[in-house]
This record gives C-alpha cells, sequence and structure tokens, in this order.
C-alpha cells in the first residue's frame, strides 16, 4: 500500500510556477505577495532550500535567478510599485514570474506595458485553477560584443 501524500494549496500553486521557472533546487528564489511565506515553506517542502521572502533578502545586489511576485488579490497599480522594487533583487539573466488572479489574465494588456516598461519580455505564461502566470526575463539592452 503506497503512503497517501497531502498536496497543500500552496504546492498546487508553488508547482506550475517551478514549471514556468525552469529552475534547479539550487536556485537562489525569493517570493513577495501576501502569501509569500506559505509560498516559501512550500518550495522548500518540495526541495528549494535556498527560497525566501522580501523580509529575509537583503540588500538589492541581483542575487536571485528567480523572483516570484505574486500579484494576487492586487492593482495593477500595485504590481507595477511591487516591481520596481524587486527588479533589482533578480540577476541579470534571472526570470521574473508574476502570478495573477483567475479573473485577471496574465498576459492582459496592462501587465505586458507594465513589464516592457521595465525592461521586461514575457516568454511564456500558464493558466491554472487559482490563476495565471508569466515569465519574463530583462531584455538585452545592449549587445555584448565578441572579443576576437
Amino acid at each position: 500500500m503506497s503512503p497517501i501524500r497531502i498536496t497543500a494549496a500552496g504546492e498546487r500553486i508553488v508547482e506550475p510556477i517551478i514549471a514556468l521557472a525552469h529552475c534547479s533546487k539550487l536556485a537562489r528564489i525569493m517570493v513577495t505577495g501576501a502569501n509569500s511565506a506559505e509560498s516559501v515553506i512550500d518550495l522548500r517542502r518540495l526541495g528549494y532550500a535556498r527560497a525566501t521572502t522580501t523580509s529575509n533578502c537583503g540588500l538589492p545586489a541581483g542575487q536571485y535567478e528567480v523572483v516570484l511576485l505574486d500579484g494576487r488579490q492586487r492593482s495593477i497599480k500595485a504590481i507595477e510599485t511591487t516591481l520596481d522594487w524587486v527588479a533589482d533583487f533578480l540577476s541579470r539573466t534571472g526570470v521574473l514570474i508574476v502570478w495573477l488572479d483567475p479573473l485577471q489574465p496574465a498576459t492582459s494588456r496592462p501587465l505586458r506595458a507594465v513589464l516592457e516598461g521595465r525592461g521586461f519580455r514575457i516568454e511564456a505564461g500558464t493558466v491554472h485553477e487559482r490563476g495565471s502566470a508569466v515569465a519574463a526575463r530583462r531584455c538585452e539592452l545592449k549587445p555584448i560584443s565578441k572579443v576576437a
């Protein structure tokens, strides 16, 4: 008889986000939003030991490979303000995940405009029963010249 595995509500949200971010268990992940502590507990339960909330993240130095911005039950203006703050924590090659309410499509024009206005490009998205999310990365502002 196999053991029964109880899945927390947060894990059902965290698993599609991790799939969208394509991150390893060693990735540094910062979570911000109303349920950030619950999400970090769920991430750690799944083996992501380097996940933290904004209350424990230190000074911004581009040290996180993944920033999860939980924008559920928040206005686009509140998401915009949070993004202005957390963008400095994200590494240049890191991925930003924005999770929204089910009734607020993640690929909507306002969110796309906010992300593009801050130098991010949406790469992928997912729709889930508990909301929708997009993965965005920074656009390369200057091409890197090759040294011959």
